[in-house]
C-alpha cells in the first residue's frame, strides 16, 4: 500500500514537473471570440420557390464594418409577398467581419397580413446568426433555404 502511495506521489510530482517545462501558449486579442451586429432591409416574395434580396450594414465589436448584399432562395409550401425594414441580426462565434460572408441555413415557418414579423436563428458551422425584424406584407408557409451574406 505505501509503495502504491508513493508510486502515485512519484507519478503526479513527474506530471506536474513536466507542464512547467513545457511552453505554454498565450491568448492573443485577434484569437478572442468577436460579436457583429447587422441592421438590414429585404423585400422578397414567394410561392412554392422563395426569393429575397436586400442590404444591410455590419458593425463587429472589434471595430471592422462593413456594407453587406443579402440574398435570400429556398423552396416550401409557402405563398407572398414581404418587406422587412430596419431589421436586425446578432452573429456570433466568429473572429471577424470576414468569417460573416457565406451561406447560412435557413429553415422556418412564416406567418403575416399586413403588418409582419419575422425571427428565426440561422447557423454556417459553428457560426450562428439570429434575426429579427418586423415589415409589412402577406405571407405564409414553410419553407427551407439559404441566406447569403456577401460583401458590396
Amino acid at each position: 500500500m505505501i509503495k502504491r502511495t508513493l508510486g502515485m506521489a512519484a507519478l503526479v510530482l513527474a506530471c506536474a514537473t513536466a507542464t512547467t517545462v513545457l511552453p505554454v501558449s498565450t491568448a492573443q486579442a485577434k484569437d478572442a471570440a468577436v460579436k457583429c451586429h447587422m441592421r438590414f432591409n429585404l423585400a422578397g416574395w414567394s410561392l412554392i420557390y422563395k426569393h429575397a434580396e436586400g442590404s444591410g450594414t455590419i458593425r463587429c465589436d472589434n471595430g471592422q464594418m462593413g456594407r453587406v448584399k443579402i440574398t435570400v432562395v429556398g423552396g416550401g409550401i409557402t405563398a407572398g409577398k414581404y418587406r422587412i425594414n430596419d431589421g436586425k441580426g446578432e452573429i456570433s462565434n466568429v473572429h471577424g467581419l470576414r468569417e460573416v460572408y457565406g451561406d447560412y441555413a435557413q429553415a422556418g415557418a412564416e406567418a403575416g397580413v399586413v403588418k409582419s414579423s419575422n425571427a428565426q436563428v440561422l447557423s454556417k458551422g459553428t457560426v450562428s446568426l439570429a434575426l429579427a425584424g418586423t415589415g409589412e406584407g402577406i405571407n405564409l408557409g414553410v419553407s427551407a433555404g439559404k441566406f447569403t451574406i456577401s460583401p458590396r
